[in-house]
């Protein structure tokens, strides 16, 4: 029987240990099975001129945390990949934009987050910012449903008032970057 995590895609993705040491190829699927094994991942905040953020609704297709509102882009570095490559790829193909600003690093981390029971997110993200020349989006439906651009204290207000339609790691990184971007 197959389950929801068995029909993603298989790219290998990149195992690591605590310390982002390459252990190996891994899918996709055995990534987010269960209780999740680690793998690096990204997260990557979006601002326009005005500062305003870009935030998007995952489509109802994605596996885990499906209709929930998260940050520009997030994602996975394929085995063999360079973060930054990784990056640059997903921004692309997500949100149709190709990032012309540098990329900033701010921190990475490491957290575990269980979805219902059909699996896990237990991830060692590097998050990222830019600036958007252009806020001309071509979005894939496949993975986006909606997308809007939001303010700072407009981003607070909303993860106060209505926090169950948030990702999680949207919850943990935001008040971590508010303050760096």
């Amino acid at each position: 029987m197959d389950t929801p995590l068995a029909t993603c895609v298989e790219l290998p993705l990149i195992a690591v240990s605590t310390n982002d040491e390459l252990l190996g190829p891994i899918s996709k699927a055995d990534c987010h099975a269960g209780e999740g094994e680690l793998h690096r991942a990204f997260s990557l905040f979006l601002f326009n001129r005005q500062g305003q953020l870009l935030l998007q609704q995952r489509s109802a297709l994605k596996p885990l945390w499906p209709g929930f509102w998260a940050n520009s882009c997030c994602s996975h570095p394929r085995w063999g990949e360079a973060m930054a490559d990784a990056v640059f790829r997903r921004a692309r193909e997500e949100l149709g934009v190709m990032l012309n600003s540098p990329l900033t690093w701010h921190f990475s981390f490491i957290y575990r987050a269980r979805y219902l029971d059909v699996g896990s997110e237990y991830e060692l993200c590097h998050v990222y910012s830019a600036v958007l020349d252009s806020t001309d989006l071509n979005i894939d439906p496949a993975e986006i449903s909606a997308y809007r651009w939001v303010d700072r204290y407009e981003l607070d207000a909303l993860l106060g008032e209505e926090p169950d339609v948030y990702t999680p790691w949207l919850k943990i990184e935001w008040p971590l970057l508010r303050d760096l971007c």
